[in-house]
């Protein structure tokens, strides 16, 4: 059986819900699945009616707005529920759709675009796809939540957040630049991480004095809506902020990893009071491990020595893009037919479409058609897995 809390009746029927009225309207029913169930008043108590008068029924509880759905059944159903969260689709995930080899040549694509179901699911409409989803999920659901009506501060947070991503940040300073109380800041970034849009990262500290103690970076759980919120879908060889991207990719597929593995580790960066830092610490059990990241695999990286002197016994890595099959990545479309020497018009008119028309393919506005793929990539003298998704015949644009 499935409910749908957008619907009026479906909340209704959880109004003034009973045992023996659930009882008749589940009839014979295993298996109930109540979708958006954070818009419904008394999710919790409904629930608990079930769970505890039904109790052959499974039911399954969703929200895409995990901060009000976890508010609203913690209490009713405390010992009584299983909680999985569901985070954008993980490097693991995609391997086992589209292999290993194919996930590591999309490093670049994932850096700009991310991983949303609906994104990997749109080849050609990325752009699309992002934009749309920003503007409804980002805002629209964290807007109705609570009555925030400073609709402009938050998105002006948020692009703040998002130009600090892999930084530490200063609740006065954002507090600053979008006209907020320090309070307000701390408390909409809960509301940001609680529909896991971002996350913290603590520093790590044994409370040695030379160690910052109460730091603290924001990262998001998804590359492609950090860049939608600032609008920058700049391919990765252009753009100044690819090192963070890598950085942001790479600590949040640990974090997916460790949370679907339902791991005990801590996560950390460490930071000294003389600036030196290391971008990723993990405590398992007591032991450490660090972990810089490099998207440049000729910038160096050591551990620094005030560390090294304070913890002699942690592993040091440095991981940069060759972990995902060396340095040379896949290139976009423009970038092998600026390299060739072609204008727009050029190839359009090589492979006999109109030069708007291959604007759109170009900007991944639009799908490209398995003939017209084949006959780009003889203009241009590539090899078609160059430029294009193998899956779909459609543009690899970064």
């Amino acid at each position: 059986m499935w409910l749908n809390g957008d619907e009026q009746d479906v909340r209704n029927l959880f109004a003034n819900a009973s045992s023996t009225m659930l009882n008749a309207i589940i009839g014979k029913r295993k298996i109930i699945v109540i979708d958006e169930a954070q818009r419904i008043t008394n999710i919790g108590l409904g629930l608990k009616l079930i769970t505890d008068n039904i109790s052959e029924v499974q039911v399954i509880a969703t929200g895409s707005s995990s901060f009000d759905l976890s508010n609203k059944i913690n209490e009713p159903l405390t010992g009584r529920k299983m909680e999985y969260w569901m985070y954008p689709l993980s490097f693991g995930e995609l391997v086992d759709h589209n292999g290993l080899l194919e996930e590591k040549r999309l490093l670049a694509h994932r850096l700009v675009y991310g991983s949303y179901p609906d994104v990997v699911n749109h080849v050609g409409e990325e752009r699309l796809t992002l934009n749309e989803l920003a503007n409804s999920y980002l805002y629209k659901d964290i807007l109705m939540f609570d009555k925030i009506k400073k609709s402009d501060k938050l998105v002006k947070l948020l692009q703040a957040l998002a130009f600090q991503m892999g930084s530490e940040v200063s609740y006065n300073e954002l507090s600053q630049t979008c006209g907020l109380d320090p309070k307000t800041v701390e408390s909409y970034i809960t509301l940001l991480e609680q529909s896991y849009i971002v996350f913290r990262l603590g520093s790590f500290s044994r409370n040695l004095r030379n160690e910052l103690k109460f730091a603290r970076k924001i990262y998001f759980w998804d590359c492609g809506i950090r860049n939608a919120v600032i609008g920058n879908y700049q391919m990765v060889e252009s753009r100044p902020d690819t090192g963070a991207l890598f950085e942001n990719y790479m600590v949040s597929e640990r974090l997916k990893k460790l949370r679907y593995e339902k791991s005990y580790a801590q996560s950390y960066f460490w930071r000294s009071k003389t600036k030196q830092e290391i971008d990723y610490i993990e405590d398992i059990d007591g032991q450490l491990s660090a972990v810089e990241f490099k998207w440049n695999p000729k910038r160096k990286a050591s551990m620094p020595l005030s560390f090294s002197r304070s913890y002699p016994d942690v592993e040091f890595k440095v991981l940069n893009q060759k972990i995902f099959g060396g340095e040379k990545m896949n290139r976009t479309i423009e970038e092998v037919r600026k390299a060739k020497g072609f204008t727009q018009e050029q190839v359009a008119k090589g492979v006999g479409i109109g030069a708007s028309t291959y604007c759109q393919y170009e900007t991944g506005l639009r799908g490209v058609p398995a003939e017209v793929a084949n006959k780009i990539a003889r203009f241009l003298d590539v090899e078609i897995g160059e430029i294009f998704l193998p899956t779909k015949f459609t543009v690899r644009k970064h």
